[in-house]
């Protein structure tokens, strides 16, 4: 008797084959190409990066990023939105194939996830309350600053940060936070700190490019001056398949030679982020 497997089933068994936090050798590039889809995890509230627009679809430079890589591969993609902590945790269970969010690609997280290519640089900031009297950063000595969980900005707030990716310098802790308080977005966080000077935060270290985003939407507050440091940003996805990582690599290569990430940086931030600042 002869039995028939459908394409799908066998892209459902590539995709079962996929551990919580690795991937079987080529399975994952397998998946991609025999469904023609490109899975991605993204934020539905990450400020310029991902975000759901007037129209309730995904939007932002991260969204954009994904839809060239899928173009480029020759597929179509799909977004998901889990949780920051989620994706950061490498327990995917095999529910994408790619996560964005411009994660800084430390060692520490390289223990769990892997990281094909850089294609973003930013700065990490301290932004108050416009009416907040803080002018430097040690002027939020002892004050309560907001920070997404699980995040660098956490560590750095903690310090607790290394800075260990490519092209970091030593960091200088300029103020000891009196309080830490974790949230799950930026956007959260900074909601609570629009309500004003102390009432729930006095500040909130984030990237610049979430802080312009928010300024620009209406929101009343200001940036610090002095960057607390400066980052890199990685594609990430799950350690253990070196063809789906290699071909991640090229296409981010190919984008960056051919302008299309320049493009859509310069798109979304009027600057190019896509090169070292």
């Amino acid at each position: 008797m002869k039995i028939y497997v459908s394409l799908a089933a066998v892209a459902a068994s590539l995709v079962i084959a996929c551990s919580s936090s690795t991937a079987n050798a080529g399975a994952v590039l397998d998946g991609v190409l025999a469904t023609k889809t490109l899975r991605v995890a993204v934020g539905t509230d990450w400020g310029t990066i991902s975000f759901l627009n007037d129209k309730h679809e995904l939007d932002g430079s991260d969204v954009d990023v994904a839809k060239a890589i899928a173009q480029k591969l020759g597929v179509k993609v799909q977004f998901v939105t889990p949780a920051w902590d989620i994706i950061t945790s490498g327990k995917w269970e095999g529910r994408w194939d790619v996560a964005m969010g411009e994660m800084v690609p430390t060692k520490a997280r390289a223990e769990k996830l892997s990281f094909p290519a850089l294609y973003a640089y930013g700065a990490a900031v301290a932004v108050v309350h416009k009416d907040s009297k803080a002018a430097k950063l040690s002027d939020l000595e002892g004050k309560i600053v907001g920070v997404t969980a699980s995040s660098s900005n956490e560590n750095y707030a903690n310090h607790t940060l290394t800075p260990d990716w490519e092209g970091a310098k030593p960091i200088e802790y300029k103020f000891t936070p009196g309080e830490v308080k974790t949230y799950g977005t930026d956007s959260v966080a900074l909601d609570d700190l629009r309500l004003g000077d102390g009432v729930r935060l006095h500040a909130v270290l984030t990237d610049r490019s979430v802080v312009q985003s928010a300024i620009k939407a209406g929101y009343p507050l200001k940036e610090l001056s002095e960057p607390l440091f400066f980052t890199t940003s990685a594609i990430v996805i799950l350690p253990g398949d070196k063809e789906f990582s290699d071909k991640i690599a090229a296409t981010i290569k190919k984008m960056r030679d051919d302008g299309t990430l320049s493009k859509i940086m310069i798109k979304w931030y009027s600057v190019d982020r896509s090169i070292a600042q």
